[in-house]
């Protein structure tokens, strides 16, 4: 069955929005706290997995028929997410917003020769040109703030390897929403996540409590909007788009996140990052409609 067969009534391009616009808050929400990274992405998403607990009964006879393989899979993916949340959240204690957040533009290429790799994916030359464009623009608008020395090297090196555990991620992810629901495949992962957080914060003897109201706050709002509103939306886009396309759609998040940073944190935007918008949003735009001409990723679970 092809993708373009069972769209979703409301067009993707809606969701995809949606997705960018809560992901970019993940970077605010994280500069706000004062806690550890490792603790804020643990409840982050536990408190997502208790959202959506009440809903899980329903999918009782879908997770009873998951094998071995599915699961072991769907626990990797999960460690991958958590290393991300680890990685790229504690890279924001070191460098800016848009320094750490234009180097997650590095993921769309990692998915693409993943893709390519462990589904024989490819893509036409346009779509390439597009990606090279949609690049140039998130580097431009981080550039300034890229260093390459102290701490700011450090949370640049961080944010690298994050880069690097959330493409494996969404690659698995691809694979495994071929005959597993979002709902099932989402729950799960931010639930092995967590788990990978957890031990991290045990040998790291971080505090579990006695955070202010405020904190706790703000991991509510980071289960809410940025997991919610964007990675569970983006698993649920796997079904109706290839991964390639979805990550290229993240390169949004430096735009949205650099304009957003300006406006609740008081951080600079030069007019160079504008354009680098600019340019950005064009060479998203040219790739996905060069890219979903393809056949699409083949799934049958909504």
């Amino acid at each position: 069955m092809n993708t373009t067969m069972n769209k979703p009534k409301v067009p993707v391009s809606v969701f995809l929005f949606i997705g960018i616009i809560a992901i970019s808050f993940s970077s605010i929400f994280i500069k706000w706290s004062t806690a550890p990274a490792a603790v804020i992405a643990m409840y982050r998403l536990l408190m997502t997995n208790v959202l959506m607990l009440p809903f899980l009964w329903r999918y009782m006879p879908e997770i009873a028929r998951i094998g071995i393989k599915d699961w072991l899979r769907t626990a990797v993916s999960g460690i991958a997410l958590g290393l991300h949340f680890l990685f790229w959240m504690d890279s924001l204690r070191y460098t800016t917003v848009a320094s750490s957040t234009a180097i997650l533009t590095l993921e769309p290429i990692l998915v693409l020769v993943g893709g390519f790799i462990m589904f024989g994916q490819r893509t036409t030359r346009t779509a390439l040109f597009a990606m090279i464009i949609a690049i140039v623009g998130a580097v431009c608008i981080g550039w300034g703030d890229f260093r390459f020395s102290g701490d700011a090297l450090k949370g640049d090196v961080l944010s690298l390897v994050g880069t690097i555990a959330v493409a494996v991620h969404m690659l698995l992810g691809q694979s495994i929403r071929k005959h597993m629901s979002a709902f099932v495949y989402s729950f799960f992962v931010f639930l092995f996540a967590a788990a990978v957080l957890f031990v991290y914060n045990l040998f790291a003897q971080a505090a579990f409590s006695g955070y202010p109201l405020r904190e706790w706050g703000i991991f509510f709002l980071l289960a809410i909007v940025p997991t919610v509103f964007g990675h569970y939306v983006f698993n649920w886009l796997l079904k109706y788009m290839k991964a390639t396309s979805i990550s290229m759609t993240v390169l949004g998040e430096p735009l949205g996140a650099t304009l957003l940073a300006y406006v609740l944190l008081g951080e600079t935007v030069t007019l160079l990052q504008l354009w680098a918008g600019c340019l950005l949003l064009v060479g998203v735009g040219l790739f996905l409609r060069s890219n979903e001409k393809e056949t699409g990723v083949q799934h049958e679970v909504p």
